[in-house]
């Protein structure tokens, strides 16, 4: 099954991928590795705003994780590199916007991770971290990048 069909399959629609807020490229080529700039939550075409432990639960953050996973796979098939392929999952790392005392980023951070494991089963498994920081860009509750090995292109 391909990996669209899996989408499918899944009841996932992939959101547009967001333009760029900075001086970057959302995803850069290097060999058969991508590198996926962070992203942002974007549920409806909203941004996901706020801080965990303050205004956003935990089941929001973990659903703007996951929202954050698929703008990453919205954003490789921008750049024309086929989900099929995704060779492995290699790395997320997630930045969690939280108050000093939250201590559950792992669980947010799950949102993205069980996202990439239903679409890519083994290869969606990864190594990650998962980190609080005091403030993201535009007031994003979540910012998620990657590391994403491919199958050699023929």
């Amino acid at each position: 099954m391909t990996i669209r069909a899996r989408l499918d399959e899944m009841g996932i629609q992939l959101p547009e991928a967001a333009a760029p807020v900075a001086s970057y490229v959302p995803v850069a080529v290097h060999g058969d590795v991508a590198h996926v700039s962070g992203q942002l939550p974007f549920i409806d075409g909203e941004l996901v705003t706020g801080r965990l432990g303050e205004d956003v639960s935990l089941d929001e953050g973990i659903a703007a994780a996951r929202a954050c996973g698929l703008m990453i796979l919205a954003q490789l098939e921008a750049k024309r590199i086929p989900l099929d392929r995704v060779e492995r999952i290699v790395k997320l790392g997630a930045f969690i916007n939280c108050t000093g005392d939250f201590t559950d980023q792992p669980k947010v951070a799950n949102g993205a991770s069980e996202l990439m494991f239903d679409v890519f089963g083994e290869a969606g498994r990864h190594a990650r971290a998962a980190v609080g920081v005091p403030s993201l860009p535009l007031g994003a509750a979540v910012e998620i990048d990657a590391v994403i090995a491919l199958r050699p292109h023929h």
